[in-house]
């Protein structure tokens, strides 16, 4: 059994909108090697798991999964249902997963499973082959061997993988916001390996760590980190909180023993978790020993009175109390029959704790606390309880250390309700938890001699969110009402498109317009990522990192994302939903890549970007590509069509979809020329003459008419005014520096020289169909032309036989990077394509290199002639246009 390959898809993919790993197993032997015929496979499986008796597979109902062990199943279905529930185990709650065999290919699968945190993902699916390694009979080839197997401990490893998930997956409190606000169609982007998190995209996103947010003040925080200023605070308002000193060695801490009344607290002055903390302590020597315990942890001590009652947190969260609960020490109750050692570890059985955070309590650890309880009463991790009495094993009722928590939010009195509120106001935090020492929290705090012990920053949410006792509370709501206030925007729009030709024109007509409209706009494509049309990264960068990249930007008004086949085929989409989505066209490029064979296949990975349109976006599809109009069925949001024909030649597609109100924006022909034109219920708008529009080369250039009009969709989708989209289209040229690669042109040599990126069969054939509007202008046609070579040999002949058809003089060359082909092997089937469509064979030059061929080009030219290249280098073929002599001598080869 091998693992072919490991992918990670962490946007919505071809296979669900949920973030998956996919392995591509190969079974080998394993292929003869259901479970059933493994003996004790099954039964050492659920003896090792016994939560997998839970999952109901395709029967529906718990259980169903051990029924299809023991009928028999394969190795890879069983690979999935392992890594799902070890990723549930390590406090990541999965359950989507699905194997299915991969064609033409006997005994390889594509095992799929869905993940929440990608590295626990990831060391669930190993874990999950090694254990099935470990259960194979020896004999078998894909099972452990030797001191592998003899040392496989799976208890031990499960173990530490959920002790690192720890480290790795958002704790309680991030975890609840980042669902608070999905719940909202809010997205978010985890920033670090920690809890840092944006929530939103663009200009409107919100930052959080924890309950830390962007809004929290740094003097706050700083302010209640220094427990003895947030006291002292505190009692300059009136506020009941107990009398203290600051000390710093165990002479001071003696001192201040001394001068206030015991019971006494030592804690450290700027630590969490109630690490270091020692309560109720009655001797001087008890002080002290308390004092060198809270050195550990920080070179600053607190001593201060110690408050009689129970312990309770209260959640203040944008000046308002919204939670409360009462905490209580990790403790355990006697029964007469085991040692405290043996009461912990029953306790701790408890499916309900886990290490860490990753379930609703923690296991209780011992500590110093522990010993100095334990002193106190005269017992040993040995005594024996009698029944029914409790032991307290931390003086501290943290959840971290084993404590539980009881929800009061209802039971407090609204005096202290607003003594909480205040000391939230007078530190200044916009989130906090401030800890309250009461006999009865239903009680006026001075009343009954209860006072403020800490203000915390950051506090966690799990003793809320999950109350051993009482009401669970969604505090996580308050915090995001906070930060995305009712009626504020909580995301940029995202305009994402994609198709097999015309997305680099078509994203920067869109760009250019949103510009004219008004907004500062991130753009991707594949020369580069821009900021408000400056170029801040150089590449082909049109995948999910990219439009990652730029839904960070916080300056960003609005994205539009050239979404390419790769990145989804990769990684998925950059981004969960989109507000427009649309696909251009779709023609057979890029097959025999990535296990995509058919033109067909290619329209279903392209049209996942219109399956994830928001409710109230819109889906923008070309009505005049059969395989792209299909889609209307998967498509999300308003349906909007674009087409080249209109008025009578239009189709009865786009007249249906127009005569039932919907909206299509068509080339609508006329006697002075061509009109887009949109239709929009019962509204006929024209928009413009395509000859007025620069990049159609007044109209002859008909891929880019087709690019106008779906810009125009999208755009009119989007909310442009239709001046602004006119003024856009009217000022977008095919520059270099607006468009490189995309119809460049130079006409300072006596030849004019055409740039272009087009490197696939319909780029070549929509370059043909302008070239014959052009021809009569011009006496001769040159032209440049290789073709990547990860492209089939068919593909690479179709690309031939049109470039055949197309010039009088055609130069082969090579790209710099061949992708896998030898030397010549690209511009072989060119050539033989180009002679099978008629062209002479004089006709054809071959220059490998690209500039050479540029070069050659060129310097064959005849004033008025028309060079077109088809460039790889865009930047490198572009100088070399500009900076070619002029009236340079006939190139000579060799």
């Amino acid at each position: 059994m091998r693992v072919l390959e490991t992918q990670i898809f962490r946007g919505p993919n071809p296979y669900g909108y949920r973030p998956v790993i996919r392995l591509t197993l190969d079974l080998e032997e394993l292929e003869e090697y259901p479970s059933d015929r493994i003996p004790g496979f099954t039964d050492r499986l659920i003896e090792l798991i016994p939560s997998l008796q839970e999952h109901g597979c395709s029967y529906g109902e718990p259980g169903g999964f051990v029924l299809r062990l023991r009928e028999g199943t394969w190795i890879g279905h069983i690979v999935e249902h392992i890594a799902l529930e070890l990723q549930c185990l390590a406090g990541t709650e999965v359950t989507y997963g699905k194997t299915r065999s991969v064609p033409d290919q006997p005994g390889v699968y594509f095992v799929i499973y869905s993940y929440r945190e990608e590295r626990v993902g990831r060391e669930a699916g190993n874990l999950a082959l090694r254990l099935v390694r470990s259960l194979l009979p020896a004999h078998l080839p894909s099972a452990l061997q030797g001191d592998e197997r003899a040392s496989f401990d799976f208890v031990r490893e499960r173990d530490d993988l959920i002790r690192r998930a720890q480290d790795l997956i958002l704790g309680p409190t991030t975890a609840s916001l980042v669902d608070e606000a999905r719940k909202r169609g809010i997205p978010a982007i985890r920033l670090d390996d920690q809890s840092l998190v944006q929530l939103g995209y663009g200009k409107h996103q919100q930052r959080i760590r924890a309950a830390v947010t962007g809004q929290t003040s740094y003097i706050a925080v700083e302010t209640a980190s220094d427990k003895e200023l947030t006291i002292r605070l505190l009692g300059d308002v009136g506020l009941p909180v107990p009398r203290h000193r600051r000390v710093r060695s165990a002479e001071d801490a003696a001192a201040a023993a001394a001068a206030l009344d015991f019971p006494l607290v030592v804690k450290p002055l700027d630590v969490s978790h109630g690490r270091g903390v020692s309560l109720n302590l009655n001797t001087v020597e008890e002080v002290v020993r308390a004092f060198e315990v809270a050195c550990e942890y920080s070179s600053d001590v607190l001593v201060e009175t110690f408050l009689h009652g129970n312990d309770y947190r209260v959640l203040v969260i944008n000046g308002e109390v919204v939670a409360v609960a009462e905490r209580v020490p990790a403790h355990v109750i006697g029964d007469g029959k085991h040692t405290l050692a043996e009461l912990i570890e029953l306790v701790n059985r408890d499916p309900r704790r886990g290490f860490g955070h990753e379930k609703v309590l923690t296991k209780i650890k011992l500590n110093h606390q522990s010993d100095q309880l334990l002193e106190r009463a005269g017992y040993t991790l040995e005594t024996v309880l009698a029944s029914g009495e409790r032991f307290a094993l931390a003086a501290t009722a943290n959840l971290s250390t084993g404590g539980t928590a009881i929800d009061r939010t209802t039971e407090i009195h609204y005096e202290t309700r607003e003594i909480a509120r205040r000391a939230a106001l007078i530190v200044g935090l916009d989130v906090a938890g401030i800890d309250v020492i009461t006999p009865d929290i239903s009680q006026p705090l001075r009343e009954v001699g209860g006072g403020i012990v800490e203000v915390n920053a950051g506090p966690g949410f799990r003793m809320h969110l999950q109350p051993s006792e009482g009401t669970p509370r969604n505090v996580a709501r308050f915090v995001v009402d906070m930060l995305f206030p009712p009626g504020q925007p909580t995301r940029i729009p995202i305009l994402s498109i994609t198709g097999t030709n015309g997305k680099t024109t078509t994203a920067r007509m869109v760009a250019h317009i949103l510009k004219m409209h008004g907004q500062r706009v991130g753009l991707t494509t594949t020369d580069g990522i821009y900021i408000d049309g400056e170029l801040y990264l150089k590449g082909d960068l049109t995948g999910p990192w990219s439009a990652r990249m730029v839904l960070k930007d916080p300056t960003i008004e609005a994205a539009v994302l050239e979404t390419a086949r790769g990145g989804i085929l990769r990684e998925g989409l950059g981004f969960e939903r989109c507000d427009v989505g649309a696909v251009l066209n779709v023609s057979n490029d890029h097959l025999g890549l990535r296990g995509i064979h058919t033109v067909e296949q290619i329209a279903e990975i392209k049209g996942l970007v219109i399956e994830v349109v928001r409710d109230d976006g819109a889906s923008v599809l070309n009505a005049d590509d059969p395989l792209v109009a299909a889609m209307a069925d998967r498509a999300e949001g308003r349906l909007i069509y674009f087409s080249m024909h209109g008025g009578e030649s239009a189709s009865d597609l786009v007249k249906n979809h127009i005569a039932n109100g919907g909206t299509a924006v068509v080339l609508q022909p006329g006697v002075r020329g061509d009109m887009i034109a949109i239709y929009d219920a019962e509204q006929y708008i024209p928009l413009l003459w395509t000859h007025l529009i620069p990049a159609t080369l007044e109209g002859k250039a008909l891929h880019n008419v087709a690019n106008a009009l779906a810009a125009t969709a999208i755009a009119y989708a989007h909310g442009v005014t239709i001046e602004n989209i006119r003024q856009g289209l009217r000022t977008f040229n095919t520059s270099f520096y607006q468009a490189p690669g995309r119809l460049n042109i130079f006409d300072e040599h006596p030849f004019r020289v055409l740039v272009d990126y087009g490197h696939n069969p319909a780029a070549f054939a929509a370059m043909r169909e302008l070239v014959e509007r052009l021809r009569p202008s011009y006496p001769r046609v040159i032209g440049v032309v290789s073709s990547p070579g990860d492209r089939r040999d068919q593909d690479i002949a179709e690309a031939g036989g049109i470039l055949g058809t197309m010039f009088d003089l055609l130069i082969l060359k090579e790209d710099d990077d061949r992708r896998g082909r030898a030397p010549g092997e690209v511009i072989g089937i060119l050539r033989e394509a180009a002679l099978a469509a008629g062209m002479p064979a004089a006709q054809i030059v071959d220059v490998p290199n690209e500039l050479e061929a540029v070069r050659y080009a060129m310097s064959r030219a005849e004033p008025g002639e028309l060079v077109i290249v088809f460039a790889d280098n865009i930047t490198g073929v572009w100088k070399e246009v500009i900076y070619h002599p002029r009236g340079a001598s006939e190139g000579r080869i060799g």
